[in-house]
């Protein structure tokens, strides 16, 4: 298979952070499961090869719509149009999840809490959205969010 161009980049050029594509493979699997070298490559060759046909669908979407913008509602339905509509309610949920967590970072350009983090706070906070994840990925129970007296925002904000 050639090398696709990505906005004038080869193949090559579009990546994902080995580190942390190692981590997700590693979290994702029982402790006593080993991969190879070759296997971690291939499985982020393939998440990177996914992103593409989801990304290139996602904008052909967009643009039988003649929007410029690609929106949300764009990827969902090029998943749907790609075989993947079984995972829509998953992502959309993941989706929503992301703009509750982003919400005041985008307003404040602070954490959530509206005021900065301690080293230590922020680990504890990345811990417990990691955990989070993986019960998501795992369909396992959600790992609730320590109550915020400040904010509670609804789901269709």
């Amino acid at each position: 298979m050639e090398p696709m161009d990505i906005v004038g980049k080869t193949k090559e050029d579009a990546s994902l952070p080995k580190a942390t594509m190692t981590k997700i493979i590693k979290e994702m699997l029982p402790p006593d499961v080993r991969v190879a070298r070759d296997a971690q490559d291939l499985l982020i060759e393939c998440c990177v090869e996914f992103i593409n046909l989801v990304s290139s669908e996602s904008n052909e979407v967009c643009n039988r719509e003649e929007r410029k913008t690609i929106a949300p509602e764009h990827v969902l339905k090029a998943l749907q149009d790609l075989g993947f509509g079984e995972y829509n309610e998953e992502v959309f949920a993941a989706y929503e999840q992301h703009k509750l967590e982003t919400m005041d970072t985008v307003r404040t350009g602070k954490w959530s809490n509206g005021a900065d983090m301690s080293e230590e706070e922020a680990l504890v906070e990345q811990q417990r959205m990691f955990a989070e994840a993986r019960a998501r990925m795992n369909g396992g129970p959600m790992i609730p969010k320590p109550a915020d007296s400040d904010s509670c925002p609804s789901l269709n904000s």
